[in-house]
């Protein structure tokens, strides 16, 4: 049984967020801050970047790392970290950057729009904003 990845899709033109779940091995072996079509996510026309992730245990990706594996950083305030005191440091588990088979969630962030609205081609069946809107006039 192939493992499946949640996508977070972000449409960076009306800032909503949209969920899409694949098989793990589509976007096996990308790193963070790649660029992939969308043909490989049924979104024709689109590109997207992938800006992070997290695995099953919810540690964070980071971008720094290049590995698949969890590594333990000591690091400042950044991802994945919250310090309130000044010149502290923390050791934190993360994930490396690289998309592999305990990733759970990816985060990708529309670099190229399509023709169709992202709305349109995941739920073709939910009525469009503008007709709403339309409605309340």
């Amino acid at each position: 049984m192939a493992s499946e990845i949640k996508c977070v899709i972000n449409d960076t033109k009306t800032g909503k967020s949209y969920s899409k779940t694949i098989e793990n091995t589509i976007l096996s072996g990308r790193k963070i801050n790649e660029i992939v079509t969308g043909n490989i996510l049924g979104l024709t026309g689109y590109e997207f970047k992938i800006t992070g992730g997290s695995d099953s245990a919810g540690f964070p990706m980071r971008p720094e790392v290049p590995t698949v594996q969890r590594k333990r950083l000591l690091v400042q305030n950044s991802i994945g970290v919250r310090i309130k005191r000044k010149g502290m440091f923390k050791r934190k588990t993360v994930r490396g950057n690289t998309i592999g088979p305990q990733t759970a969630q990816v985060n990708l962030a529309v670099a190229k729009h399509g023709t169709k609205s992202i709305q349109e081609l995941l739920n073709p069946e939910a009525p469009k904003e503008d007709a709403k809107a339309e409605e309340k006039k």
